[in-house]
């Protein structure tokens, strides 16, 4: 959410920021309501002072036998009374209105994120490695022999519906090894906090974060009114929720392994076929809670820790920033990571690291108490997977796949898989 001061005090440089991102000024009628709010609250605390002053009053003409003075007074307090208590709700009415416009404007772009309407112009940063040439036609991923007996989506259909996959044997082996690499290299190596949390959460949850009020299609709601997280963003930005933590205890380095779930409601007759795009998948997810001051250092922290564990599995990549046409809507930068996939013969995104600025805290109200003193600040709040684990599968099975059918797989995976570093053409690992 955004800071209503600023707007007051700089609102071209607000509109401005928003036509970054291809959107209308807003500010007029921001500053509107904001004007009508405040003047409902002056004229509520002039009312409530006048009916102060007269309820003193009452007890003066009372005590001195002043029948028409006591009768005229004791008028004027009910008269002011229910003034107060209208204006009061004008208030509140505006206040809501306010809020509401706000929480549905999205974050304002970093200076040094490039313009741009879609992802065509978004900016290459660099890549690594070089994609593997084949003396064959590769495969996408659900249709290599050693996957195929491992992956069933007709089973999956079955149980649930469409963008659903039941994993078995081997393949389901390999998807868990890649998450507890993934955990724990970022625990050991990179510094993080391993953290399990809740895949269920309230609606004030799904708004600090801002998912809600503007994206509730996105994901799914339950019966009771909570929400299935869409990833451990959620969860592990919230714990700071309404918090004002210390100075010192800053940054917050967290990771979490947990099922994600996302409805797609606009992704309509994308990615249909195989794993690419699911309702239910699971992410290694980080989160840093940062003083403000470090938060754009931290996002190229972030993206190297996710890029680390790709060099570390041997697949190529590159990373991009986003344009701020094609920002998400909490962002202020981000970079996004995208893996080779052979069977494409394309690039495809695997994660996406984001810096949000204060808009997740203002909407959370999580602040830190500065360690100089003076009053509490809103922290800053980063995001980004570490990695996708469908995806990251994907990767590897179509990145190691060989012409027998067979999956010739990462080395670092060795010790989650008992020594062994290929599939056979019949999904064995041998």
């Amino acid at each position: 959410m955004h800071d209503i001061r600023a707007i007051r005090d700089n609102a071209a440089a607000f509109d401005a920021a928003l036509a970054r991102r291809g959107l209308a000024p807003v500010s007029g009628e921001i500053l509107a309501l904001d004007e009508a709010r405040r003047a409902r609250i002056h004229a509520a605390e002039n009312a409530q002072a006048e009916q102060n002053r007269a309820s003193k009053d009452v007890g003066a003409a009372k005590a001195r036998g002043d029948e028409t003075g006591f009768e005229r007074l004791r008028a004027l307090v009910a008269e002011k009374k229910a003034e107060v208590a209208a204006m009061q709700a004008e208030a509140r009415d505006f206040d809501t209105q306010l809020t509401d416009m706000l929480m549905a404007i999205p974050n304002l772009p970093h200076d040094d994120v490039p313009n741009g309407t879609t992802e065509a112009d978004n900016v290459e940063l660099r890549r690594w490695g070089t994609p593997a040439t084949f003396d064959f036609q590769p495969k996408e991923h659900y249709q290599i022999p050693a996957v195929i007996r491992g992956m069933d989506f007709e089973a999956a259909a079955k149980l649930s519906g469409a963008r659903f996959v039941v994993l078995s044997g081997t393949v389901a082996r390999l998807h868990r090894a890649l998450a507890q690499f993934m955990l724990d290299t970022h625990i050991t190596e990179n510094g993080l906090t391993e953290t399990w949390t809740p895949v269920l959460v309230r609606p004030e949850m799904m708004q600090g974060t801002g998912q809600l009020p503007k994206f509730g299609e996105d994901s799914y709601e339950t019966t009771n009114g909570w929400w299935l997280i869409p990833t451990a963003e959620v969860t592990l930005t919230n714990l700071v929720h309404g918090e004002t933590v210390e100075q010192a205890s800053l940054p917050r380095r967290m990771v979490a392994h947990t099922q994600c779930f996302r409805s797609e409601a606009g992704s309509a007759g994308r990615d249909t076929a195989g794993m690419l795009r699911q309702h239910q998948f699971e992410k290694v997810e980080m989160v840093s809670i940062t003083h403000p001051d470090h938060s754009r250092d931290e996002l190229d922290r972030m993206t190297r820790c996710a890029e680390g564990i790709l060099e570390r599995l041997g697949l190529p990549y590159r990373t991009i920033v986003l344009c701020t046409g094609d920002m998400g809507f909490g962002a202020r930068r981000t970079h996004d990571i995208e893996v080779w996939l052979p069977g494409q013969n394309t690039y495809r995104e695997i994660s996406s690291v984001s810096v949000c600025g204060d808009f997740q805290a203002r909407r959370m109200n999580a602040r830190f108490r500065p360690t100089t003193g003076g009053k509490p600040e809103f922290v800053h709040t980063l995001n980004g997977s570490g990695l996708a684990v469908g995806r990251t599968l994907i990767a590897v099975l179509e990145n190691g796949q060989q012409a027998d059918g067979s999956v010739h797989l990462p080395e670092v995976l060795a010790p989650w898989l008992g020594g062994t570093t290929l599939l056979t053409p019949e999904g064995r690992l041998a």
